[in-house]
């Protein structure tokens, strides 16, 4: 008996730490996932009735205000952007790109997109520095201050090439 309850008291001791931390676990963290462009269930609809809008066109481009074709560039990697306070990292935010450019001049864009990424990365990081990714970071105000941001950092690294830099998918994950 004197070597039985040692053993029982660890077994209740481990059993009663782990429900403990079972129960005190906090919460997973919440993805907040934006898609500016929806969330593709109108291109599904047209599928199914057969018309040709939910066909991939790939990078043909469109028509811009003046009547001229544009091309769409996407750039490659994503853009990951912590946001930082006091001195820790409470949420990194992940962009992906793409630019509007005139006809044939998407090689050009490939070409200088080292020069590009590095010109977004800083404003990216600069509108984190300035709070622009905490609470709702993807309201008019804030989204409207970022594109204009890009657009001018895409014409310092290359030009009037690019007309527009769009902002194809966000998310923020907090840490």
């Amino acid at each position: 008996m004197k070597k039985l309850l040692p053993i029982l008291l660890a077994l209740i001791g481990i059993g009663g730490g782990i429900g403990a931390g079972v129960m005190l676990r906090p919460p997973p963290a919440e993805v907040v996932e934006i898609q500016p462009c929806g969330d593709g269930s109108d291109i599904a609809k047209s599928a199914a009735h057969g018309d040709d809008y939910g066909a991939d066109h790939g990078d043909e481009g469109s028509t811009g205000p003046e009547g001229e074709l544009r091309e769409y560039v996407k750039l490659n990697n994503q853009f990951v952007v912590p946001v930082v306070t006091e001195s820790k990292v409470e949420a990194l935010v992940v962009l992906s790109l793409s630019v509007e450019v005139g006809p044939g001049q998407k090689e050009l864009v490939y070409a200088r997109e080292p020069k590009l990424r590095d010109s977004f990365l800083q404003v990216l990081f600069d509108h984190a520095n300035m709070g622009g990714f905490r609470g709702a970071f993807t309201n008019a105000n804030n989204m409207d201050v970022l594109r204009n941001a890009l657009n001018e950092a895409a014409r310092k690294a290359i030009g009037d090439t690019i007309s527009d830099v769009l902002i194809t998918e966000i998310a923020r994950q907090d840490v």
